[in-house]
């Protein structure tokens, strides 16, 4: 029986993990003022261009544990176009994915001056993508072990589109579109790389004294149909010096898989909470993550730790009139 548990782990942890290990997975570092990272159309659609750094480091004092560090920088060209680009690498044990996407948006503004806030937005992503598997550490005989480090570098594509309107926001990004994959696994991969993302959210309260942003983010692999929502809540206050903020993100899967629960069999969800603190001093932002997965069956009861460093460049005399943090 222990057996079986151990494979139930192992199962749960490659179902959740093996389909967002094809490009940038989507963590819940979107919410550190980051939203670009996941849909281009975000692209120069602030009214700054937009630096972000992050290093994310998963169960702490395991050996090859997962990580992931992203660089990304997007800003306004003109008056209707936005261009960014995005650098990342991702480890997880023997696997390692490095890539770079570069972007570009077109946006339509609907407002009758240029700070009222009615934007539509459009954007996609072209990558390049280097997987690669490291077998060299393989000692015991296998005919399907090659033994040496195995590599294949591919294209990618995502587009979407974003619409903001003052206090309100919504995004669908389709990520995966299109792919140029070489399997180097098994035969039996997929080449349909496809998520869907849904996003969206509202700023509400008084900005001399806290204001309040609910939103939603649904994402969907269309191979497995697997499909999961984060709920998040953030808070911001205005400071002389820019602004204090925190969030908590809950993100689950509507999927399950099925485990031994002493003599009965059980079923759990890919679940976790996320709390955020982060703080905006004038054109610099620093935010902290902490996320905790939740449930009786674990891989390892270590945490996942992420730091994001942000610099705001070139930032328009005229900010938007409305409570929208994502874009002001």
């Amino acid at each position: 029986m222990y057996t079986k548990i151990k494979y139930s782990i192992l199962l749960l942890f490659i179902f959740t993990y093996s389909y967002s290990q094809e490009g940038i997975p989507v963590y819940s570092d979107y919410l550190s003022d980051n939203y670009y990272l996941i849909h281009p159309s975000m692209a120069g659609a602030a009214n700054c261009a937009k630096l972000r750094v992050t290093a994310r480091a998963q169960w702490l004092g395991q050996e090859d544990a997962p990580s992931l560090q992203t660089a990304s920088f997007n800003g306004r060209i003109g008056e209707k176009s936005g261009a960014g680009i995005i650098l990342f690498n991702d480890k997880n044990g023997y696997h390692s994915q490095k890539g770079m996407k570069l972007t570009y948006a077109y946006h339509i503004l609907f407002s009758r001056d240029e700070i009222d806030l009615n934007q539509l937005s459009f954007g996609i992503n072209a990558g390049v993508i280097q997987n690669q598997l490291d077998e060299s550490a393989f000692t015991e005989f296998d005919p399907i072990v090659f033994g040496n480090i195995q590599s294949n570098t591919y294209f990618n594509v995502d587009f979407g589109a974003s619409y903001n309107y003052l206090d309100f926001y919504a995004h669908a990004t389709v990520q995966g579109a299109a792919e140029s994959r070489r399997k180097i696994y098994t035969d039996f991969e997929s080449n349909n790389l496809r998520k869907y993302l849904l996003s969206t959210g509202y700023v509400f309260g008084n900005r001399y004294k806290l204001l309040w942003e609910p939103s939603v983010l649904f994402q969907m692999f269309e191979k497995t149909k697997e499909k999961q929502i984060d709920i998040n809540l953030k808070t911001y206050k205005n400071m002389d010096f820019g602004s204090l903020w925190a969030a908590l993100s809950y993100r689950r899967s509507l999927d399950g898989t099925q485990y031994y629960k002493g003599t009965s069999v059980a079923t759990q969800k890919l679940q976790y909470i996320t709390p955020i603190v982060g703080v905006n001093y004038k054109n610099f932002m620093f935010a902290y993550t902490y996320s905790q997965v939740m449930g009786d069956v674990k891989f390892n009861n270590g945490a996942y730790h992420q730091i994001t460093l942000g610099l705001n460049l070139f930032c328009k005399k005229e900010r938007y009139d409305c409570e929208c943090p994502a874009v002001n």
